[in-house]
């Protein structure tokens, strides 16, 4: 059965940058925000799976704004594609303004988690369909982004990347 994006595969966490979590420019410490990203992400991947689930690795962060001191921030987590046992999440980050109450896209990352039994043992984790035209974009790249990733790691040729090799070649 293809999960649709149900509400609770998607994970919303606020809350607001307090001094303990600030380097001394006053903004958020960027290991303080990987962390946010990493728990939403964590529990985007256990409601869609239903299983325990291990952050396998941060394929991509990009610290693009500052978040300063005193910010509401929001980190949005969603599965943008399943594979067999693994999950792809995006993370948006976004800050709010103080003022006028507008989001506004800081910060974006993007980790794998694998869903595992209680021995640790790696489990078979539902597909996911997706929906819009952001959601379509993320979940295609997420299959080369899959294949780049093996073909770094020596786990697959590059001949046989056909995604790869399908954005070079007309």
């Amino acid at each position: 059965m293809q999960n649709k994006y149900p509400s609770d595969s998607v994970t919303t966490l606020t809350d607001l940058v307090l001094p303990g979590e600030t380097n001394p420019l006053n903004n958020l410490f960027g290991g303080e925000l990987l962390a946010r990203m990493d728990r939403a992400a964590s529990i985007t991947a256990r409601r869609h799976s239903r299983r325990i689930c291990v952050t396998a690795s941060v394929n991509h962060v990009a610290f693009n704004r500052a978040i300063p001191l005193g910010s509401v921030v929001t980190v949005e987590s969603k599965v943008s594609r399943t594979f067999n046992t693994s999950m792809e999440i995006f993370i948006d980050v976004w800050i709010e303004d103080r003022e006028s109450g507008i989001k506004n896209k800081a910060n974006e990352a993007i980790y794998t988690f694998v869903a595992v039994d209680e021995t640790g043992s790696p489990v078979p984790v539902p597909p996911i369909e997706p929906q819009t035209e952001l959601e379509i974009q993320r979940y295609d790249a997420a299959l080369r982004r899959k294949q780049l990733s093996l073909v770094l790691a020596g786990k697959m040729k590059p001949s046989e990347a056909t995604e790869l090799k399908a954005l070079f070649t007309n």
